[in-house]
């Protein structure tokens, strides 16, 4: 993912009216999203921090991961998390023709299905760095894909940024309602080890939920 913003412009989610940006409420409900997983080191570290609060998140996982770390896909699911579809090699849906990008997500479908102990198939999906064309977009919905975007991103994946800039972008721009990005993956490790269980401590001490975006 690559976004030129940290919290995502109303000007934005207007003209992208048919993306999931945030999922508005009174209750304040947040959802804590995770790309680019499963990755058996990370993604564990991630579920443990998760279990600790109680919390629940969604996981956009690429394909080829969850291939070759069943077990840590498995794991997300009969801990109550949800799934959510990122491609099977996380390609860049302006780059990639219609048909290949859909192929994409198919194959992606399939590894998830193939690799549940439970039926699963998810209808939540997430471009991989945001980018997807309007002709993908239509034809995703129209096989019933939501497509889920962002309200606030973290940029752990960023190397170039410290670890407290991380956690500034997450912490300055929550607010009920707010999908909010982080990465279970290598590259995105050294911010997220600092920020996840700081985000998820601010969250609980100012009573925030976190749920599965459904």
């Amino acid at each position: 993912m690559d976004s030129l913003w940290i919290k995502t412009k109303p000007i934005i989610k207007k003209l992208f009216s048919n993306y999931v940006w945030s999922i508005p409420n009174n209750e304040k409900i947040v959802f804590l999203t995770f790309d680019d997983g499963p990755i058996p080191e990370i993604t564990d570290w991630v579920l443990a921090q998760l279990k600790v609060y109680n919390y629940k998140a969604t996981f956009f996982c690429i394909g080829n991961n969850v291939e070759k770390y069943p077990t840590q896909f498995n794991k997300l699911i009969s801990e109550g998390h949800a799934i959510g579809n990122h491609t099977y090699n996380h390609v860049k849906g302006w780059n990639t023709s219609t048909k290949d990008y859909l192929d994409e997500v198919e194959l992606c479908s399939n590894i998830i299905q193939q690799s549940a102990r439970e039926k699963k198939h998810s209808t939540l999906f997430r471009p991989p760095y945001g980018k997807i064309t309007p002709v993908q977009s239509k034809k995703l919905r129209k096989l019933g894909y939501k497509i889920i975007m962002w309200d606030v991103l973290s940029a752990d994946y960023k190397k170039e940024i410290s670890k407290e800039k991380c956690l500034e972008n997450v912490l300055k721009n929550i607010e009920s309602g707010s999908i909010i990005v982080f990465h279970d993956s290598i590259k995105a490790f050294p911010n997220l080890e600092y920020t996840l269980p700081k985000t998820l401590e601010f969250l609980s001490e100012n009573g925030y939920q976190c749920a599965i975006i459904r």
